[in-house]
């Protein structure tokens, strides 16, 4: 039984890691107001949104199964606590910290229209901390971390993350006018 929890934790984390980095991405141009061929903004909004609860469900799944598998002797404590796990308390810890960053988000984006915008905002915005944490504990303490194909995989899907934000950082910039950016920063100033 615990090959099968091991085997499904494992699948359900790169999955999981998969769908987040598709999550972030959508995210980045949702936020950029950018549409994708065929589809208007409010299907990225969809989109972004759907995917990152499956991604959510996935990584459920991840922690759920590898709370029964016996080789990474994890426990409840382990998946809220940072640090504290027998085995790989490191590479766990950076685990338990990106499952506590996601849940955070998770709760205030179903709470989003009861809680102040910048709360939201800067709650939501964990998961450019969160994303990279995620890839480093799975380099770190996943099976196939050290796999050249998920090392390959790890390195296009940062570069590609690293892009996108680039773009996004560079076409709001390029797209507005210099007092339309103060008045954007004196609006999220107060």
């Amino acid at each position: 039984m615990s090959e099968l929890l091991w085997a499904i934790g494992r699948i359900s984390g790169i999955v999981s890691l998969g769908l987040f980095t598709a999550a972030v991405l959508l995210g980045i141009l949702t936020r950029a107001g950018a549409p994708l061929p065929g589809l208007p903004r409010f299907g990225i909004v969809l989109l972004h949104r759907n995917v990152s609860l499956l991604a959510s469900v996935f990584l459920v799944l991840h922690v759920v199964t590898l709370l029964g598998d016996s080789y990474a002797r994890l426990s409840l404590v382990d998946t809220l606590i940072p640090f504290l796990a027998t085995y790989e308390p490191f590479w766990q810890g950076l685990g338990t910290v990106a499952f506590d960053l996601v849940v955070a988000v998770v709760i205030t984006a179903l709470l989003r229209h009861r809680l102040p915008a910048r709360v939201f905002r800067v709650i939501h915005w964990s998961v450019y901390l969160m994303w990279p944490i995620a890839v480093l504990h799975s380099i770190g303490t996943g099976t196939d971390g050290s796999s050249a194909w998920f090392d390959l995989l790890a390195a296009v899907a940062a570069a590609v993350v690293a892009a996108a934000i680039t773009w996004r950082v560079a076409s709001a910039r390029f797209r507005t006018t210099p007092l339309e950016r103060a008045a954007r920063a004196e609006r999220t100033s107060r």
